[in-house]
């Protein structure tokens, strides 16, 4: 039985509360993951609405990302996971990282997906 862990927006949401941790100007630690993306998009944002709408898009993306892995798991990710990392377990842990860019890993196989 395969089972498989996924929460890309959650790994975004806890990569912005590091950054602004590591900036010297942590979030308050009962933050909203809501008013946490907003803080973020605020940072580059012209307006309050802008950053609002930036906000709900990346959290769609992240959504339809996961989306695409489950949808598309069996048919086309197990079979290149398993050919490009030899990984033989059942056990799939999908993660968002930021790392030169945006991807997603899988922790058991270190496979990576660049976006």
């Amino acid at each position: 039985m395969t089972n498989i862990t996924i929460a890309l927006y959650r790994d975004w949401i806890d990569t912005v509360k590091e950054v602004f941790r590591g900036s010297g100007r942590p979030l308050p630690v009962q933050i909203s993951d809501g008013d946490a993306a907003l803080a973020y998009f605020l940072q580059t944002a012209a307006s309050e609405d802008e950053a609002g709408r930036l906000r709900d898009e990346n959290e769609e993306r992240l959504a339809r990302y996961e989306r695409i892995i489950l949808d598309n798991f069996e048919t086309v990710i197990l079979p290149d996971i398993r050919s490009r990392t030899g990984y033989e377990g059942d056990r799939f842990s999908f993660k968002w990282v930021y790392n030169m860019g945006e991807h997603i890993i899988e922790e058991h196989s270190s496979y990576r997906i660049p976006l």
